[in-house]
């Protein structure tokens, strides 16, 4: 399907390989399914700046704010695997079609939200129309694009679209919401999907499974379950903290429904996830820093976002430009970090990038409650440009080493490890900034846990890495 140009070395000479070219239709298959996760990406993040407006607009409170997030994230990282499961199966192109459309018809449901319930209905709908777009979307482009310099070019056009969709939805969130309201965020997302949907049936191949094995049913449901129960558990804490018998009992529930999916998986000879792969050094240590590299930074993000517009008082706009030089150093990032893997290694690169993100988020401790603006910019940009060199260099090493027959497999973990990252982060850390009367004192615990969280596992990686290599 795709297209190579090749080069005549001079006589006598050997001539590096051409680079890959990316024929037409293998552009416009490209184009599909980058802006699907492109657009995902945007909705983790589009609605942060607008939170206050929001909350404001349709009555919900402070510690109800973060379920703005939760509910588009708790669906979307809850049914993840078994989607993709399920795409495997019965066709990718099928379900990432679904996925499109139930995401395009949430994101009018939460523009034209009339009040709380519904607008928190169409962010659970987005979030699982997400949870079909992602998994299939990435299953489309690995098998599309055969193995070699063509699906990495691929991948790593992917994978920066979908680290600068998080960060220019927090600059167009800021924009739009001053300019013309909180909804035109969720109405941008509609207006999106109806560009996407169109071109996607005709350009997509159909692909599935040969061997069609039978699916995993025990394991779908039990950890699709205890997902959601962790994650429930969580964001209900933000309003009533831990102490409350309904968080207990769903938090007791997850862990042992995660218990229960580990022992089933380990009997299945269909498991959704193969663990004796989960045992590899890199795959384990490195989904590791995959995962607090992305969970850790979302919730700076989100924290972030409300110390600047509660407690110092800037506009959506003004807080929407200072994640705007956030984004323009990320891009820089996104040119320079593949050049240091080069150098040093992917292992190298991901250890230096995350003791480089808890680096600065612990320098934000600095801000205070009468100034911090300039310093917020500084650090966090900075501490984002550590955080995309951890999302690549993460991918990197999970999948170096692994054979070709499951290379798909390692692929699925960094998407779920990345999916489950943006989920857990906000309503496992977010409880102590929205919680309390004192703001700024629960942004500066949440930011001083975030650091210690992720210079710890910055160590453990790069111990356990070394000790596997």
């Amino acid at each position: 399907m795709a297209t190579l140009t090749p080069s005549s070395p001079p006589s006598g000479a050997t001539a590096p390989p051409a680079p890959p070219v990316l024929g037409r239709r293998d552009r416009l298959v490209l184009f599909v399914l980058c802006a699907a996760q492109f657009m995902v990406a945007l909705d983790f993040s589009v609605l942060n700046v607008a939170l206050p407006v929001l909350g404001a607009d349709l009555g919900l409170d402070r510690s109800a704010l973060q379920w703005a997030v939760t509910a588009f994230a708790l669906p979307s990282g809850g049914f993840l695997l078994l989607f993709g499961r399920i795409g495997d199966l019965y066709g990718r192109k099928r379900l990432f079609l679904a996925g499109l459309a139930v995401f395009g018809a949430a994101s009018l449901l939460a523009t034209l939200a009339w009040n709380p319930a519904a607008f928190l209905t169409g962010r659970a709908l987005q979030g699982l129309g997400a949870a079909a777009i992602v998994p299939t979307g990435m299953s489309l482009l690995t098998t599309t694009f055969p193995e070699g310099p063509l699906r990495d070019r691929a991948l790593g056009i992917s994978g920066t679209l979908l680290s600068l969709g998080f960060t220019i939805g927090m600059v167009l969130g800021g924009v739009m919401t001053d300019t013309l309201g909180w909804r035109s965020t969720m109405g941008l997302l509609a207006v999106f999907t109806l560009v996407v949907l169109p071109l996607a049936p005709g350009l997509l191949p159909e692909s599935r499974t040969p061997d069609r094995p039978r699916l995993d049913v025990p394991g779908a449901i039990t950890v699709t379950g205890g997902l959601l129960a962790l994650i429930y558990a969580l964001s209900t804490a933000a309003e009533h903290g831990f102490g409350g018998t309904d968080v207990r009992i769903t938090l007791v529930t997850g862990v042992l429904l995660l218990v229960v999916f580990v022992r089933i998986e380990s009997r299945h000879a269909a498991p959704l996830i193969s663990l004796p792969m989960l045992r590899r050094g890199t795959i384990a240590f490195g989904n590791l820093g995959g995962l607090v590299t992305f969970s850790m930074m979302s919730t700076v993000v989100f924290v972030l976002t409300l110390y600047l517009q509660d407690t110092l008082g800037l506009t959506a706009f003004a807080t929407g430009l200072v994640f705007g030089v956030q984004g323009v150093l990320s891009i820089v990032a996104g040119t320079f970090a593949p050049r240091l893997i080069g150098r040093i290694g992917a292992r190298r690169t991901l250890v230096a990038s995350l003791a480089g993100q808890g680096l600065l988020t612990a320098a934000l401790l600095g801000v205070s409650e009468d100034s911090g603006a300039v310093l917020a910019t500084v650090a966090v940009s900075l501490a984002s440009m550590c955080h995309l060199g951890a999302i690549i260099s993460y991918g990197l090493t999970v999948t170096s080493g692994v054979p070709d027959g499951e290379q798909g497999l390692a692929t699925g973990l960094v998407t779920t490890t990345q999916q489950v990252g943006l989920t857990v982060g906000i309503p496992l850390l977010g409880v102590l900034a929205t919680t309390g009367g004192d703001l700024y004192g629960g942004v500066r615990t949440v930011l001083a846990l975030d650091a210690a969280i992720v210079l710890g596992t910055a160590l453990l990686v790069g111990l356990g890495l070394r000790r596997r290599s």
